[in-house]
Order: structure tokens, then C-alpha cells, then sequence
């Protein structure tokens, strides 16, 4: 599977991925804004999933759990502009800007419709992806700023999410694992999402479930699994992506293993 970005540079990026799919999970760091421009994204998060195609724009939200699967479409690949928006480049933005916080932002990723603003936007950052040595600074911390200023003059509410530079904070343990354990994350990325050192995240865990955060992931996902198999009628192709196996063979291991059938056996599809 190729993954191929031009022009590495670290907060303007294009992305492409030229074969069957290539699948990712991701806790990210920093916000992060994505125009497709051609092939298929399917995201996968804990109560939702969308499916977004060329054109579409969406704005990952920091620190949310997401599982992303790409493909090519109509002959053509997967490929997107990705802009990392830093929380180092947020501050000193709205250090300039003025800006009311009104009220607590959802962590749900934001879509745009189509708009002049954004259309303009993108075809002038395509021409700069042929440019071989990086962009200079200067440059990149403009189109940043000009790509903030059209978000907030087309979603008066994007600030609650964009301003807020809180970090996790000590949740519910097991609620939170309940609604996201089909993401094949390490247990280190889970305890810092639930606010918490990885000592205390395992001490936690065993108080919440009286067993191993590394057991209890693989029968609920397996668990899962096996729901989708049997009740929605899925492939087995179609749901170790989405149930947090790394690949097809180590899924059927582990299915039968747990089952005594493995998936196509079970369903008879592949």
C-alpha cells in the first residue's frame, strides 16, 4: 500500500494513497483541517461513522479516537490536502484575533459545504505541492491564518472547539473504554484519553473490569465482531477494519480461537 505525501512539509500536507486502502487509527495530537480532492474516505468513531468523497472538507478535532480507511474511487486515488492546525499556531492566532467562548464544543468532526471562500482557498495551496524545497515559514503561517479567518466567517461557532486548549481531564474509565474499544490503540494513547498515567489507567482498569485492559479489548472486539457477522450480515472483509484487527488472517485466528469458527465458516462469505 503506498501512502505517499508531496512535500513533507509539517503543517500543509498532500496525501496520497494509490492502491486498495489503507487504514489508519489516529488519536491526533492537533486539530486537523482535509479537503479530498479525489478517491474515499470511510471514518469509523465510537458512535458514528461517515463516508466523505472529492470535494468534501471536515475538521478532525484533537484528541478524538478515529478510525480512517482509504481508497481509491472512479480510477482514481486517494488524495488529500491536510492542514495541521497547531496548538502553537492557535494561540498566537487568537493572542491577535478576538474571541468569546459561549459554550462547550461538541468533539463530533465539523463538514463544510462547498463555498467560494474554501474553493479559492485550496486551488491556490495545489500549485505550491509542485515546489520541491520546503514552503518558507512566512508563507505557511499566512495560509494558515487565511484558512482560519474563512473558518470562522462560515461557522460563527468553530472558536468553542478552535480556542479551547484544555487537555484531558480524569474521566470515567469504563464508560469511555465501552464506547471506544474497537480502536487498536496503545494502552498509552487510552489512559491519556481518560486522564490518566498508564499505571493508574491499569490499576483503574482492573478495579472496572476485573481483568487486563489487553483481554478485555480483544473479546469485546471479537464480541463485536461477531455481531456484525451474524446480525448485519457483513463480510468478514468488511468488519476486522472496523473491529480493531490489524489484518484479515490474525482476525480469523483470534475468531476462531474464541468461537471455534472462523468467520467464513461461520457465515460463509469471505
Amino acid at each position: 500500500m503506498a501512502d505517499k505525501q508531496q512535500n513533507e512539509y509539517a503543517e500543509i500536507v498532500l496525501a496520497c494513497i494509490e492502491e486498495k486502502y489503507f487504514k489508519d487509527e489516529i488519536v491526533l495530537e492537533h486539530h486537523s483541517f482535509v479537503r479530498i480532492i479525489s478517491g474515499e474516505m470511510k471514518v469509523v468513531q465510537a458512535d458514528s461513522s461517515y463516508t466523505f468523497g472529492a470535494g468534501d472538507m471536515l475538521l478532525f478535532p484533537r484528541t478524538q479516537l478515529s478510525t480512517l480507511i482509504k481508497y481509491p474511487k472512479d480510477g482514481r486515488p486517494y488524495k488529500s490536502v491536510v492542514m495541521t492546525l497547531t496548538t502553537e499556531r492557535l494561540k498566537e492566532y487568537y493572542a491577535k484575533n478576538l474571541f468569546q467562548l459561549s459554550q462547550p464544543h461538541t468533539h463530533k468532526i465539523r463538514t463544510f459545504e462547498k463555498h467560494p471562500l474554501f474553493e479559492s482557498f485550496f486551488a491556490s495551496l495545489l500549485p505550491y505541492f509542485e515546489v520541491e524545497s520546503e514552503l518558507p515559514e512566512k508563507l505557511i503561517s499566512i495560509k494558515i491564518e487565511e484558512a482560519l479567518t474563512i473558518l470562522r466567517s462560515i461557522d460563527i461557532d468553530i472558536d468553542n472547539l478552535l480556542a479551547d486548549f484544555s487537555e484531558p481531564y480524569k474521566i470515567n474509565l469504563a464508560e469511555f473504554m465501552e464506547n471506544n474499544f474497537m480502536f487498536n490503540m496503545p494502552l498509552e494513547k487510552f489512559s491519556y484519553l481518560t486522564g490518566r498515567s498508564l499505571t493508574t489507567f491499569k490499576r483503574d482498569f482492573k478495579k472496572a473490569f476485573n481483568t487486563t485492559p489487553q483481554k478485555w479489548l480483544t473479546q469485546k472486539r471479537l464480541e463485536l465482531a461477531h455481531y456484525q457477522l451474524t446480525e448485519k450480515n457483513r463480510k468478514p472483509v468488511e468488519v476486522y477494519l472496523e473491529t480493531g484487527f490489524e489484518n484479515l488472517s490474525h482476525f480469523s485466528y483470534a475468531f476462531k480461537k474464541h468461537f471455534g469458527l472462523t468467520p467464513t465458516q461461520l457465515t460463509g462469505q469471505k
